[in-house]
């Protein structure tokens, strides 16, 4: 099992001409994802040679998806263009849209989420600003690095990709069912509750991480969601502790106003709905071995 993304998801980069897109086509078809095309409107017709796979690339992700069946995209499209490509996706009714690019205007973000919303939210959108998704050893739609870590019972979710990483890494001998990087952005389509219900009814999650970090409000409705409806065990993190009142913090959505958004709420929040909580990365790794160990 897994969630959102499994071995018979195909695939489609906006964007893959690019350099970025090129670039991490080819890790996402080493890692074994099945990529059946990229989308340029100028290049439409033309194919491009990945280590001898060709990829086709269509004009547009409704002929991608009639040509191909693809029901992902990736998309590496920059900030100018994202809205218009996000919404062109969310007009061909893909079933999941991860959308990489980062400094996309929140207007722009806030705008197509509005979007998917008004057509029903046939379109899951994960992102903007995130490292994507994995379901090791089946597919990899992003740019998660698909070698630090194996396929095992571990559900992961994050705000930080660079945290993403650090955890599968951690765990690596473990492993994990999947691993979604949801992006700090203040507005974005997947949030830790979609994931936490995903994983909550995966079979094959035993347990889930979750990291968060300073900055609105997200942690705190997660940790209510974790009371009211998660049965497994949740270990957590929240990045910030040290950070400055008032200042943004890398991710657009990381800035603490007075008591709002702070570290230390987030981590009392979850605290008070069951969660262990580390203080670092490497800790929260330990309590989610502890948890599993006790567990067989």
């Amino acid at each position: 099992m897994a969630i959102f993304l499994n071995k018979d998801s195909k695939v489609i980069v906006q964007g893959m001409t690019g350099a970025t897109g090129m670039k991490h086509t080819k890790l996402m078809l080493a890692d074994g994802t099945d990529i059946v095309g990229g989308v340029n409107p100028r290049k439409a017709g033309t194919t491009v040679d990945f280590d001898g796979t060709e990829i086709p690339v269509f004009g547009s992700v409704a002929e991608a998806m009639e040509k191909t069946g693809a029901n992902v995209s990736v998309l590496f499209v920059p900030p100018a263009f994202a809205k218009a490509a996000v919404v062109e996706a969310i007009d061909a009714e893909i079933p999941l849209a991860v959308v990489i690019t980062e400094g996309i205007a929140v207007h722009d973000s806030a705008a197509f989420w509005s979007y998917a919303t008004s057509k029903g939210n046939k379109t899951r959108i994960i992102g903007p600003n995130c490292p994507g998704l994995i379901t090791p050893g089946q597919s990899n739609a992003g740019i998660i690095p698909g070698d630090i870590t194996k396929p095992g019972r571990i559900g992961l979710v994050s705000k930080s990709g660079t945290l993403t990483y650090q955890m599968m890494y951690e765990l690596r001998d473990i492993g994990f069912s999947s691993a979604v990087g949801i992006g700090g952005d203040p507005v974005i389509g997947t949030t830790h509750i979609d994931a936490l219900e995903a994983f909550e009814a995966d079979p094959d999650t035993d347990l889930i991480v979750m990291i968060g970090e300073i900055g609105g409000d997200a942690e705190e409705r997660a940790a209510d969601y974790i009371a009211k409806h998660v049965t497994k065990p949740v270990v957590g993190y929240v990045a910030g502790f040290t950070a400055p009142e008032g200042k943004t913090m890398g991710h657009a959505g990381a800035i603490v106003s007075g008591s709002s958004g702070t570290a230390q709420a987030k981590k009392e929040a979850l605290e008070a709905a069951g969660v262990k909580v580390g203080k670092t990365p490497t800790e929260t790794a330990k309590l989610a071995r502890e948890i599993l160990s006790a567990a067989q």
